[in-house]
């Protein structure tokens, strides 16, 4: 293939970060929650269609992570814009305020187009950005957060759609925006040629490449084999529920903090609603461009270290922050950073342990953990905030966090493993 016919890599980029836009919808929920509970739903059913919408999303991506190579990243993503439309529009025609009829049409269907689709903007950032994998993969899963948050403002407070609309139209509108927009990217969604690199980027001759040029794929099986796949997985499922357990008590615990304090109870909801909303969610979506293009400097091991240990750190402190609202604002921004890290760190040590051509195949499996601290952490926080005592789940998780940053520190370097598992190719 002549170099003129060579995409242009940026386009990648762009591709991947209009999908991820789409994607974030899944923490958009929380916009639709009032108007449900207004219809008559529980908190309980308004968290189990976002419950088993991460299910779906976690599982669904593992089957796409077996069908990239085969398929290829365009096709997958013209499937996610599909799945994930039809999920909301059928939703907005037939679902309206039922419980089982969003449960599956949002949860199941549109959880699942989100799977197919998340994993694609990674896989082909990475083949095309060797030299940069930390900040590309950084800067395409931002999107997913900063996505989510667009999300919510268009039918909430910029665009007023579920009041002017009703909740029907908005569901159904927002399933053609997300098919529309997942469909532009789909089509810079494609891996490079075999042996293409980047210009001035030369792994046998360029030390900070080494690892490219010395690199092997582990298939899905010889990975679960090792024990640096279960290493990458505590760690990954101890900092997910740490952060996942903050989302869910950053407003709550605060609150109560703050009256405890002297703030009456509407001066306690507004810090801590700011908190939430401005600085854990800005640095949620600034945390996963700033820790992966740190990592390409620092390394992704021990950026990981880092992260952890800090965030470890952070939630053991805050239960001394919660109820200062200058220091809330502090601990909000940590917190939210850290959490956000996660999705640029772990797929780029995926690919840099068990090989990049295969991080489409492996991820999912590492994303599993993700699922794992979805259920643990939000349950931990929801159970010890029953019995007023919240302080105990961020000290619980902050120690967690340091036992993360200690299964972390164990990882072997890539080239060790490989000279363990020759038979890997």
């Amino acid at each position: 293939m002549s170099e003129a016919k060579i995409m242009n890599r940026w386009c990648a980029v762009m591709g991947a970060i209009l999908i991820q836009l789409a994607l974030g919808a899944i923490y958009a929920w929380s916009v639709f929650t009032p108007s449900l509970i207004e219809a008559g739903w529980t908190k309980f059913q308004t968290q189990a269609v976002f419950s088993i919408g991460l299910v779906s999303f976690a599982l669904s991506m593992v089957w796409a992570g077996k069908k990239i190579t085969r398929w290829g990243p365009m096709r997958l993503s013209f499937m996610s814009a599909l799945v994930l439309g039809a999920g909301y529009a059928l939703a907005g025609l037939f679902g309206g305020t039922n419980f089982t009829a969003l449960c599956i049409f949002i949860g199941v269907i549109g959880g699942a187009g989100i799977g197919l689709g998340y994993v694609v903007p990674i896989a082909v950032g990475m083949r095309w950005f060797p030299d940069k994998k930390g900040f590309i993969t950084g800067l395409a899963v931002a999107g997913f957060g900063f996505g989510a948050m667009a999300w919510v403002k268009l039918a909430g407070a910029w665009g007023n759609m579920i009041e002017t609309m009703g909740l029907s139209a908005t569901f159904s509108l927002y399933g053609l925006l997300f098919c529309l927009i997942i469909t532009a990217g789909a089509f810079w969604m494609r891996f490079p040629p075999e042996g293409w690199m980047p210009e001035g980027y030369h792994p046998e001759t360029n030390s900070d490449a080494k690892n490219d040029a010395e690199e092997k794929n582990f298939s899905t099986t010889q990975m679960l084999r090792t024990p640096q796949f279960y290493l990458i997985f505590v760690t990954f499922t101890f900092s997910a529920a740490a952060g996942l357990m903050s989302i869910g008590l950053m407003k709550l615990y605060p609150m109560e903090a703050l009256q405890g304090t002297g703030y009456s109870a509407e001066e306690a909801s507004a810090v801590a609603g700011t908190a939430m909303a401005v600085f854990f969610s800005l640095a949620n979506g600034l945390g996963r461009i700033i820790w992966g293009s740190m990592s390409d400097k620092l390394g992704r091991k021990r950026s990981i270290l880092l992260m952890t240990a800090i965030q470890g750190a952070t939630l053991l402190a805050f239960t001394s922050m919660a109820g200062n609202a200058l220091l809330l604002y502090a601990g909000a921004t940590i917190i939210g950073f850290n959490f956000g890290g996660n999705f640029a760190l772990f797929p780029t040590i995926t690919a840099d342990t068990f090989g990049t051509k295969s991080v489409g195949q492996n991820y999912p499996y590492i994303f599993l953990a993700y699922g794992a601290g979805g259920i643990g952490g939000p349950l931990l926080g929801g159970t010890l905030g029953d019995i007023n005592n919240f302080p105990l789940a961020f000290t619980i998780c902050g120690t967690c966090c340091f036992i993360g940053a200690a299964a972390i520190l164990m990882l072997k370097n890539p080239r060790e493993i490989l000279n363990a598992n020759p038979e890997v190719s």
